[in-house]
């Protein structure tokens, strides 16, 4: 099996994260996705949307959308877990997960296609509405912080993937200058903490 990856892209780098996590090995198959290799009809056939990451698995079956090939894994390796151990646990961390993507990880994509113009050959750019994202993306961070001072990690009392997601959020809201802010202690240690797993080499 092999993982269609940009290693500059925030989604890939999730599931890269969470296989190290898991110490599975892959080959992973680079795609560049500012030369729109992502969106040909070889790629296209394997993710009809043309986005980034795929897990191609050896009979040909293909699986986008970085949550849930992270859940593919999840299913196949549940010694060290990342999304659940029981039923309320399970629903706590997607919980998390869902709002760290919807309105952190979403947003921080948002604000920077829409403000760089940097897909502007395959896509209209709507500086406004980037704006406007890029003011929710750094409105959650408000969020996290408050739930930060009442938990270690975001969505349970161990590292999840609803870390792995916020922590790639944060990274590449940088480039938007989107940043956690100096009053943020508790998004800080956090930020401090997982940053220094292995894992966030990956």
């Amino acid at each position: 099996m092999k993982i269609y990856d940009t290693k500059t892209a925030p989604s890939p780098r999730r599931v890269r994260i969470f296989l190290a996590e898991k110490n599975i090995p892959m080959e992973y198959v680079q795609v560049d996705l500012q030369k729109g290799e992502n969106i040909s009809p070889q790629m296209r056939a394997k993710n009809p949307v043309g986005k980034i990451p795929i897990l191609e698995l050896d009979d040909g079956t293909c699986i986008s959308e970085g949550a849930s090939i992270c859940l593919y894994f999840e299913e196949l390796y549940p010694d060290i877990n990342l999304l659940g151990e029981n039923a309320l646990e399970k629903a706590s961390i997607d919980m998390w997960h869902r709002q760290v993507e919807l309105y952190f990880f979403g947003q921080v994509g948002m604000c920077f296609q829409h403000t760089t113009g940097y897909f502007k050959d395959r896509m209209t750019p709507v500086k406004e509405y980037g704006e406007v994202a890029g003011k929710n993306a750094a409105g959650f961070l408000n969020v996290l912080e408050k739930r930060l001072s009442e938990s270690e990690f975001i969505a349970a009392d161990r590292f999840t993937i609803a870390d792995i997601t916020a922590m790639c959020a944060v990274d590449f809201a940088r480039v938007v200058n989107i940043k956690i802010t100096d009053e943020q202690t508790n998004l800080k240690r956090w930020y401090s903490a997982v940053s220094s797993r292995p894992s966030a080499k990956a």
